[in-house]
């Protein structure tokens, strides 16, 4: 069995809602993901020697990288709805997930949707890791 691992890296803000203590409060991080995939190797002319093509693996997770880069992601339902009408109006970029955005939660979401590449691609997710921090991530194993 072989892992492959490719990395891309977004900056966003974001809070906790309900949490008593001061992420309650927006703030941003520099996001850094790590996507690993498993597999066996080809044997295709195209990707023989291969688990699957570096540049698809890269390209999807840039992809998701790219969609959460510069946004405000926040949950659903922890703003009031003038809020988000109002950050709209100005034209503010916004994240709407239906779970609190914490490092744990964006590692499964980005492996979902990585998984779901994987099956166009002929990859196979194993792991996502998001780094909230430079010493602190959470790791989501499928």
């Amino acid at each position: 069995m072989y892992f492959l691992t490719t990395e891309a890296a977004f900056d966003s803000a974001h809070f906790l809602s309900g949490y008593e203590g001061k992420c309650s409060n927006i703030h941003g991080h520099r996001w850094r993901i790590e996507a690993k995939v498993t597999g066996e190797l080809c044997t295709d002319t195209q990707h023989r020697g291969m688990v699957a093509d570096f540049g698809d693996i890269k390209r999807d997770l840039r992809s998701i990288a790219d969609s959460l880069d510069h946004t405000f992601i926040y949950e659903d339902g922890s703003l009031k709805p003038s809020t988000v009408a109002a950050l709209e109006d100005e034209g503010f970029s916004l994240y709407r997930l239906p779970f609190r955005p914490t490092a744990e939660n964006l590692a499964r979401y980005i492996c979902t949707l990585m998984d779901e590449c994987g099956k166009a691609h002929g990859y196979e997710v194993h792991s996502v890791t998001v780094w909230e921090t430079p010493g602190n991530c959470a790791e989501y194993v499928k």
